[in-house]
């Protein structure tokens, strides 16, 4: 199936364009606070910089609830969960696994990692396909490495796959993406590394949405939906969210079924909550971000 790509972006358009109330603006940061994963993929982890990452992730400010999860390098899982016991728990430990975020290695490798990283002590798992395999045709190998990390993980509602949607071309390329690694038994689809220039559109996650509403439809499973790559503001945040609100439901949009990648976004998230209540921006010392 083709996807009209002016239509997707007609719609999508509308949605952005809606003005927010203040009540309804500070609910929606709120949520989408609620729905990140506060990541740190850089080669400079060190101990301290996760102890760091945590304990934002579990007291981001004053008033604000914990993040969903804690996403880390598959080495530094055990630092991660070390710190999350000592800060009070409350978080999901996500870890990357599998040759990220290149995902050029056999099926069989990322499910070892996947294994590796659950036995440390990951929550979940954000596995990249291997996209020269998608794009050259071989179908087969990518259902079967989300098969085998979904296996290995103990159970696909614990997978997150990364389709890298800017690599593949257009919008039918990402949903057929999107449409493996459902099949192959994954509970979550993902738009980005964040490794790229551009990661999540307002199109390709309008796409990835409708696809887990219709396979709700279709067969009561619920698929969720992360937004990696290039989500920065809170301005963005809130019309990502709003966005899946829209096409997954209200009642739908919480950290089981919707996630936020992001590592400065929460900061801005906090910023704006304070300036909320406060009627005022805060000084940068007033604050505990950063």
């Amino acid at each position: 199936m083709r996807i009209n790509a002016t239509s997707v972006t007609r719609r999508t358009n509308e949605i952005w364009s809606r003005s927010l109330k203040n009540e309804t603006q500070e609910a929606y940061l709120r949520l989408s606070a609620r729905c990140i994963d506060l990541t740190t993929l850089e080669g400079a982890d060190t101990e301290g910089r996760v102890g760091r990452l945590v304990r934002k992730a579990v007291k981001p400010d004053e008033g604000v609830e914990p993040v969903a999860a804690v996403c880390v390098y598959a080495d530094r899982v055990s630092i991660a969960r070390e710190a999350l016991t000592a800060a009070g728990g409350g978080v999901w430990l996500a870890c990357v696994a599998g040759e990220f975020p290149s995902g050029r290695s056999a099926p069989e490798e990322k499910a070892r990692a996947a294994e590796m990283a659950r036995a440390w002590g990951a929550d979940e798992i954000d596995m990249v396909i291997d996209r020269a395999a998608f794009l050259s045709g071989d179908t087969e190998k990518v259902y079967q490495e989300i098969l085998q990390v979904c296996q290995a993980a103990g159970g696909g509602e614990h997978v997150k796959v990364i389709v890298e949607a800017h690599e593949l071309g257009d919008l039918s390329a990402v949903r057929d993406a999107c449409s493996i690694a459902i099949e192959a038994g994954a509970g979550w689809i993902k738009t980005s590394t964040g490794k790229l220039a551009t990661g999540a559109t307002k199109e390709n996650i309008m796409v990835m949405l409708e696809l887990a509403r219709d396979e709700e439809i279709r067969t009561g499973r619920k698929i969720g939906v992360k937004a990696a790559g290039g989500v920065k503001t809170a301005k963005d945040a809130v019309r990502y969210t709003m966005l899946a609100s829209e096409i997954l439901g209200e009642d739908a949009v919480g950290p089981d079924r919707w996630r936020i990648g992001a590592s400065s976004l929460l900061d801005d998230i906090c910023l704006q909550l304070r300036h909320s209540r406060d009627k005022r921006y805060p000084a940068r010392w007033e604050t505990p971000l950063g």
